[in-house]
């Protein structure tokens, strides 16, 4: 018996703004929604490809009536596949994020940001081809 990694629910006021945020972040689709949820992935899943092997999961957001109050026991990291960390840090914040510390230090070669309803997200090393 086995179980797969299928969703990660992210409780927020307005799953369509982080619907957004995150599927530009990740180039993503909004794969599934209804009343108080949304829900985005590379793909669209099914039951047959999920038993067969590991995909990889999708982001719901649900609507809940409390707002976020400590920082994040979970969170999730991105890592550039087109460009420097710098410049992913750059285009993060024009797309509604901020940096943010969590007590990492100065000494950091990954960034601390947040998304537009403040969860937590490490910006880690370019994946890009080095010249």
């Amino acid at each position: 018996m086995t179980s797969r990694f299928t969703e990660l629910t992210v409780d927020c006021h307005d799953g369509e703004r982080l619907a957004d945020f995150w599927c530009a972040v990740l180039d993503f689709k909004v794969i599934d929604r209804s009343e108080g949820k949304v829900e985005i992935g590379s793909w669209v899943p099914t039951i047959e490809e999920v038993r067969a092997r590991q995909m990889p999961p999708t982001v719901q957001f649900i609507q809940v009536p409390e707002g976020k109050t400590v920082k994040n026991r979970l969170h999730l990291d991105v890592s550039p596949i087109d460009g420097s960390t710098e410049d992913e840090v750059t285009r993060l914040l024009g797309l509604g994020a901020t940096t943010t510390d969590v007590g990492q230090g100065s000494d950091r070669n990954w960034v601390v940001m947040a998304d537009p309803e403040g969860n937590e997200f490490c910006v880690l090393r370019t994946l890009a081809p080095q010249n």
